[in-house]
């Protein structure tokens, strides 16, 4: 998923940095990532945080918790045929 829509910077960019051992700071200097608008600088965050050698998948953890935000549109079932 794009986390940051200003440098189109994907959650998995960001994991593959930080479980390369690149703390927040050092990421978004190479990546750009929360330098714009700074949106995405809380999700970037939490991508950073939640990946370690024991939890490599950030994303699969950011889903749920995104998709409760009150900015993301509702899913909405699909019709059945």
């Amino acid at each position: 998923m794009i986390v940051c829509v200003c440098r189109r910077v994907s959650d998995r960019e960001i994991a593959r940095h930080a479980r390369a051992g690149m703390d927040f700071d050092d990421i978004q200097f190479e990546l750009g990532v929360a330098t714009q608008c700074g949106q995405c600088e809380g999700c970037a965050r939490d991508v950073v945080a939640q990946c370690s050698a024991t939890q490599p998948v950030a994303a699969i953890q950011l889903a749920s918790s995104i998709l409760e935000s009150r900015v993301w549109p509702a899913r909405q079932p699909a019709a059945a045929a």
